[in-house]
């Protein structure tokens, strides 16, 4: 496998280092995670318990020499075949191969090769009950004459040690051979036993014919077996049919426990359960099968009153003390989420065994108590018990959870000392717990250990590539899993092509939608994926191929088309396609909400926010967490401050996220002060800021003039919360500088950060010399923006404005022409307004709408009453082109947002707010314009531009007229 990345340089031996091999898991994980228990936490009665993990004693060790009367038949070997018989027989049921073989070796001495056929049978018997197949295969095969026992032997043999094909093979020979051997009445539940472990209900169907033939049908261990093997192929309504046909059942309690293990391991818990209840009422008396089968079924917390139900009923019986009882009841307890109850069970359990303390500890994790189950594993290790794989694959999941890799890493140690960590399971959860630590490289060192890799160990690993940012290790994992021709499934696409969407990588995105189509595994889910990452990756009309291609489309189709539609740019659409997805009766999910607030909020569109809004509140969803931080967005960018605050207010749990929001909220629409009481507020309620509240908190500042104030956070921000100021905070304060006309203060405090200047920051510093004149230094700020980003269309459009009001033509013409020679061109401006619920466009000097004559007849008799009645003079001097004084006039005049504004004028009632939304800055000149309108038309206009909103209202702006 082709690992280039240095995280990978790992051996066994750097494994063992890091792990701390010396360190017992007991102190390791008290020392690295457990602090020492309170004495509350011993305080355990009979009747409750006080804590959630249970300290019990150690164990009692108890030793047996029984050997099974294997002594004695040694010493009765007289030299007769039955003696030898009868010892081979004894070894294989004590499967004391060792013994056995000395026996095979006894045998070949004493006896002529004419009466081995005999004993030869009785040989494979006892190979395969010890588990060594190979040597029964050589036994069998040299037998000259193979006697039925042989046969049927064989046949055991290799179901008992897991080959139940080769069982069936053999069987089929044996029906086949010349001397029609027959088959033992033993071997049949063998062989039934076989076609269920292999799925073969044909040869199942077969068997039962011969049983039926042979009028063994009803024999009590038969009609068990066929159970049992119709149940594994999912065949229950035959199982059924042979247990209510049985004559003996009303004596036969294994017939019972068949039946009811069918039904619980098929998962029809409810069947199980009703069976139990017939068979206390009508049939035999139950046993510790029984009550095993039953509490199995009583799977999660709506069964929870039942297995009290048959708890009750164990106490009252004889079996309540049984080990793999008790085990029984504690499952059934932590699958129900009765930690406490579970705990209690083991506290009165006299014996443990080590499936008692697996149980609890995998419990307390299945019940999110990862906390606790490392704790419970630290007891067990008190109490003399030594873990297995289960009880560590528990725990080192556990501390996946928790993130905590230094007692992930202890566990990792034991693992390797004790051989384990090239195991299949205990390594795929090795993997997955260096992922949701964060750790990759110890993650792709666990990984290369293994010997044995599956696709769940290949999924884990790309999967926690991809989520931990290494997208493109992610990538050379999925080019080696290809080769391995393994079975590729949705989990391991989902996470490659998340790991492109990231990249941006539109040919590999590609490549691997052109795999799955020759591999046949194109399926809703990974249509649903490729909408998404075409989308990242900017290919909007892939995207949406895919998604027309879709037959049945779910909530995910559609939300992914809404976020591929809003993150193109494409906002209009994406709200046509939320509203196309909510007639088709479906229900949106928090993601689809949470798109469609984004686009609405890009747009502008207030009316449709609202609505919504209003499919939100009527759908159950609670303001909170993301979903109230986009509601407060939406309205805020959507001009709408003062539902912004109402939805803040009535968020019960206000955190971080919800507190930046409405702090950026105030800052974009200029409530600089607003900001900053809310930030205080924010502080006494004991939330920490983090950058992106401070970045808020210093935009508002800016953009209300608070110079002081900003000084101070940017100061808290560095000394009191220790967080290192980003660019952008940087450029936050040079334009705060810039705002207050402390340009050349300004300018210091670039030349003295702590790192290099980002074009941003000198792109702040360019636009307040811009603003105060200062040419000097403007000449140095714009030379370092077209040296930084000389590929920035904004940037190298700002500088030739900057040369054009200094009617630097020749230095204009230059930055132009080398703007046309690398394909840039400067973004058009485009203002938009929302009327009667549809979104009208319009760009600078635009024709294309259909009532364009109306329009600019409008925007005539508009302009003409402004410059009557409020003295109206076009500001020429912001036209930045080498035109005639007439030409400017006419440019500024088609300038788009007083576009918008004449369309508002035609088609909205006397008095009705205007809401428009423009791409870029808006200039003093239309600024001017606005304001008059609002005073002689008596119209409120909320201008949302690409700095920050204005509220025009009686000819002022709340901006100050500093934007």
């Amino acid at each position: 496998m082709r690992l280039a990345n240095k995280n990978f340089n790992f051996s066994r031996d750097n494994i063992i280092m890091f792990s701390a091999s010396a360190i017992s898991i007991p102190t390791c994980l008290t020392r690295l995670h457990s602090t020492e228990p309170s004495k509350s936490n011993l305080k355990l009665t009979n009747t409750s318990l006080n804590c959630h993990h249970v300290r019990v004693p150690p164990r009692k060790l108890t030793s047996s020499n029984s050997d099974g009367g294997l002594f004695e038949a040694f010493q009765r070997l007289d030299g007769s075949i039955e003696a030898y018989a009868y010892a081979i027989e004894l070894s294989g049921k004590n499967r004391a191969i060792s013994q056995g073989q000395q026996l095979h070796s006894l045998i070949l001495k004493s006896f002529p090769a004419t009466e081995l056929d005999f004993l030869a049978g009785k040989l494979v018997f006892m190979y395969g009950k010890s588990g060594s197949l190979d040597d029964a295969e050589k036994v069998f095969d040299e037998m000259r004459q193979r006697t039925a026992f042989a046969w049927n032997a064989m046949i055991g043999a290799y179901v008992s040690n897991g080959e139940p094909a080769s069982a069936l093979s053999l069987y089929r020979n044996m029906r086949s051979s010349e001397n029609g051997v027959p088959l033992h009445l033993h071997s049949f539940p063998l062989l039934l036993k076989a076609c269920g472990n292999l799925g073969d209900i044909r040869t199942g169907t077969e068997i039962h014919s011969l049983l039926v033939k042979l009028q063994y049908q009803s024999t009590d261990f038969i009609v068990n077996a066929l159970i049992s093997m119709y149940a594994k192929n999912d065949d229950l309504s035959a199982a059924r049919q042979l247990f209510d046909g049985s004559v003996e059942k009303g004596d036969d309690v294994v017939l019972w426990n068949s039946i009811m293990s069918s039904y619980s391991t098929s998962g029809q818990y409810l069947e199980t359960l009703q069976l139990f209840r017939d068979m206390r009422m009508n049939g035999p008396p139950y046993n510790s099968y029984t009550i095993v089968s039953a509490l199995s079924a009583c799977q999660g917390f709506s069964y929870a009153k039942l297995g009290r139900e048959i708890h009750a009923a164990v106490l009252k019986s004889p079996h309540c003390f049984e080990v793999f009882v008790c085990n029984a009841l504690i499952a059934m307890y932590t699958s129900c989420g009765r930690m406490l109850e579970a705990g209690r069970i083991l506290r009165l359990m006299d014996n443990h065994d080590v499936v008692t303390w697996n149980s609890l500890i995998k419990g307390y994790v299945q019940n999110l108590m990862y906390e606790e189950a490392l704790d419970f594993f630290c007891d067990m290790i008190a109490a003399g018990h030594r873990p297995d794989e289960v009880s560590l694959t528990s725990v080192i999941g556990a501390s996946g959870r928790l993130g905590n890799v230094l007692v992930g890493m202890g566990l990792h140690g034991y693992v390797i000392k004790r051989g384990w960590d090239s195991k299949l399971q205990v390594g795929n959860t090795l993997i997955d717990m260096y992922s949701k630590c964060n750790i990759t490289s110890y993650m792709g060192c666990a990984f290369l250990m293994m010997r044995e890799k599956d696709v769940i160990s290949w999924t884990t690993v790309i999967a926690g590539y991809a989520q931990n940012d290494c997208h493109k290790e992610a990538l050379e994992l999925f080019r080696d899993f290809a080769k391995k021709r393994m079975e590729t499934d949705e989990m391991i696409l989902g996470s490659i092509l998340r790991a492109c969407g990231a990249l941006k990588s539109m040919l590999t995105v590609k490549e691997i939608h052109c795999h799955i189509l020759r591999k046949g595994l194109l399926d809703t889910v990974i249509q649903n994926e490729l909408i998404d990452v075409y989308g990242k990756c900017g290919n909007l009309s892939y995207a949406t191929r895919i998604f027309e291609s879709i037959e049945n489309k779910d909530v995910v189709s559609w939300t992914s088309m809404v976020s591929s539609s809003a993150h193109n740019g494409n906002e209009n659409e994406a709200v046509e396609l939320f509203g196309r997805m909510v007639e088709t009766g479906l229900a949106a999910d928090s993601i689809a909400l949470l798109s469609i607030l984004s686009a609405v909020a890009s747009l502008s569109t207030l009316m449709k926010g609202r609505e919504i809004h209003g499919y939100l509140l009527r759908n159950g969803f609670c303001l909170e967490g993301s979903i109230a931080v986009a509601v407060v967005d939406m309205y805020a960018c959507c001009g709408d401050l003062q539902s912004a605050n109402a939805v803040f207010d009535r968020i019960e749990r206000k955190g971080l996220l919800q507190y930046t929001s409405m702090i950026n909220a105030y800052g974009m629409h200029g409530c600089g002060k607003a900001s900053v009481e809310l930030f205080n507020k924010m502080r006494q309620q004991n939330v920490s800021p983090d950058h992106v509240s401070f970045l808020a908190l210093l935009y508002a500042c800016s953009h209300a003039g608070l110079l002081d104030e900003g000084r101070r956070f940017l100061k808290m921000m560095e000394h009191e919360y220790k967080l290192e100021p980003w660019p952008e905070h940087y450029v936050c304060l040079v334009d705060m500088l810039g705002r207050a006309n402390c340009v050349l203060e300004a300018f210091e405090f670039v030349k003295m950060m702590k790192t290099e200047p980002t074009t941003e920051v000198w792109c702040a510093l360019l636009a307040a010399c811009r603003s105060h004149s200062e040419k000097e230094i403007g000449e140095i700020a714009a030379q370092r923006l077209i040296e930084l980003d000389p590929k920035n269309p904004g940037n190298l459009v700002l500088v030739s404005n900057v040369f054009a009001e200094q009617k630097r033509w020749s230095d204009v013409a230059n930055v132009r022409e080398k703007m046309k020679a690398n394909g840039m061109e400067k973004h058009p401006g485009c203002s938009w307004i929302e009327v009667h619920g549809n979104v009208h466009r319009f760009t600078a000097r635009d024709k294309s709408h259909p009532e364009t004559k109306v329009i600019y007849e409008k925007l005539s008799k508009v302009t003409r009453r402004l410059e009557r009645e409020a003295g109206y003079l076009a500001d020429t001097k912001l036209v930045l082109h080498n035109v005639d004084e007439g030409v400017k006039v006419q440019m500024l005049r088609g300038h788009s947002e007083r576009l918008a504004i004449a369309y508002g004028l035609l088609r909205t009632p006397d008095g009705a707010c205007l809401r428009i939304t423009k791409n870029l800055r808006v200039c003093s000149d239309c600024h001017t314009f606005c304001k008059l309108v609002s005073k002689l038309f008596r119209r409120d206009i909320v201008m949302r531009d690409a700095n920050r909103f204005h509220h025009f209202e009686n000819g002022l702006c709340s901006c100050g007229d500093s934007w």
